[in-house]
């Protein structure tokens, strides 16, 4: 039932390389399923098989695709580790037993706010939810701090989202969680209603708001952080961020993570791996080179945005995110996916 609800959204696409499989030739090897893609996690992970001597097998989709996938596996999988770009997928192989309890080396790294709290996977990092704007038509003080507020017949036509996105689900999921079922369809239908336009992913999001071709988009903060790399200075840029009302969930922080899979526990590649993840070269990595948040306590953050301590997101149980089922059949209900 979890598989199908999973696959709503789209079919587990092939492999972009051949099915990972473990080596038995006594080389070091290491199977990841990444939900994260591989421009922005590619690079880690080399760093990491450098460092180690470990060669790291990868095969890439997001992270509900992976998820599906892992689930229909089961133990039969070849994946040791799962990475995954939203705490929901994570916490639906969890509940359905694909994932080993971390050691304390690992989970005691990270804030205990962002992480498993029984330990079945880690929080890596933190990624805001946003309304990016186009200053040369708007200034910050009239875009809202409030998600909800995009569903008022001013913003007709003004605004677009990536409904497949799996940041997106997961905050859907968030403010079902959070505000109740009935707040989340009402807010879908406001968007509908308004016209809103429909974007494949943010990447195209993000630049249709730093051309004028839009005016407002729903995305992550850290899309935005290379353009200000780019330009200079945040203040060159014609797209820029609006943070949510602390608080709300306007202001939550999806967080990325990693776990690693039933049958793996014994693996010693495996928790390198995960441990080198929540290493200060890793983190730093993240922080500087894709714009996330890092999750460890005094940790910096990126470039000109506020602080993770700042941001003042919702108080969430990041387990409750897994019940992503029900967030892809209200998106199917209303006709987005």
């Amino acid at each position: 039932m979890v598989v199908s609800a999973f696959l709503l959204s789209a079919c587990v696409p092939a492999a972009d390389t051949a099915d990972p499989q473990p080596s038995t030739d006594g080389e070091r090897t290491l199977v990841v399923y990444s939900g994260r893609a591989e421009d922005l996690v590619g690079p880690i992970i080399e760093q990491f098989e450098e460092s180690s001597g470990i060669t790291v097998k990868v095969r890439y989709a997001n992270s509900i695709e992976m998820a599906a996938q892992l689930l229909e596996e089961g133990e039969r999988t070849p994946a040791q580790v799962f990475l995954s770009q939203e705490a929901g997928a994570l916490g639906a192989l969890r509940d359905a037993g694909l994932l080993t309890e971390l050691p304390e080396v690992v989970t005691g790294a990270v804030e205990p706010h962002y992480t498993s709290e029984d330990g079945a996977w880690v929080g890596l990092t933190g990624r805001a939810r946003v309304a990016i704007y186009d200053s040369e038509k708007l200034s910050a003080d009239e875009v809202p701090a409030d998600v909800h507020e995009f569903t008022d017949p001013a913003w007709r036509g003004r605004i677009g989202f990536a409904p497949t996105n799996a940041s997106f689900q997961s905050f859907l999921t968030a403010m079902r969680v959070l505000e109740g079922e009935a707040a989340a369809e009402e807010w879908l239908n406001g968007l509908i209603a308004n016209e809103a336009e429909i974007f494949t992913g943010n990447d195209p999001l993000v630049e249709a708001v730093n051309t004028g071709a839009l005016e407002v988009g729903l995305t992550n903060h850290y899309y935005w952080v290379p353009l200000a790399a780019e330009a200079g200075s945040a203040d060159a840029v014609r797209a820029q961020l609006k943070f949510g009302d602390p608080g709300t969930v306007s202001a939550l922080v999806n967080v990325t993570g990693a776990g690693i899979l039933t049958g793996s526990e014994e693996s010693a590649e495996a928790l390198e791996f995960v441990e080198f993840l929540v290493s200060e070269q890793a983190q730093t990595f993240f922080v500087e080179e894709t714009g996330e948040y890092s999750l460890i306590p005094g940790a910096p953050s990126p470039a000109d945005v506020p602080s993770l301590e700042d941001l003042g997101g919702p108080e969430i149980d990041y387990s409750q995110l897994a019940d992503l089922e029900g967030t892809l059949a209200l998106l199917t209900k209303v006709g987005l996916i």
